[in-house]
């Protein structure tokens, strides 16, 4: 039992880890592509996000296959589960992009060259929509741990 909560504990935490780390990352790209941060900044936000996000998936699977919580079934038929996955795949799907360009960023660092500014605001854009998706998500599970029934 001591385990399944940590566990828990563990996969909340990552949530407001990663809702810093995103919002954070969305903030110093606004401010780059108006020239007043630094890219240096944007990679540590952006470590932070990848971090949490490696966390919540490790946990979050833990506890939805892994027998640590209510069950595998009770997952795959909970309507907010399957809400939950979608938005999940959405933040996916949305970083893409700004992933590949970051690691573009930091291997451009490494090798003492610049780096194209040019997707900046766009992906401070895409930053907070990936919050606002997180925070839904957030809203998804607190009803899927409520037993929150539709129909």
């Amino acid at each position: 039992m001591l385990f399944h909560w940590f566990l828990a504990a563990i996969h909340l935490l990552a949530f407001a880890m990663g809702l810093w780390g995103v919002l954070t990352r969305g903030t110093a790209l606004s401010r780059l592509a108006a020239g007043t941060a630094q890219v240096r900044s944007v990679l540590v936000a952006d470590n932070v996000w990848g971090i949490s996000a490696g966390i919540l998936l490790i946990t979050g699977l833990m506890r939805a296959f892994g027998g640590y919580e209510k069950g595998t079934d009770y997952y795959l038929h909970q309507p907010l589960f399957h809400l939950k996955m979608t938005l999940f795949v959405i933040i996916l799907l949305l970083e893409l992009a700004p992933m590949i360009t970051l690691i573009k960023w930091r291997i451009a660092l490494g090798r003492g060259a610049s780096v194209d500014l040019g997707r900046a605001k766009l992906f401070a854009r895409i930053s907070h929509i990936e919050a606002l998706l997180m925070m839904l998500m957030v809203i998804a599970a607190t009803g899927m741990a409520r037993g929150v029934a539709f129909g």
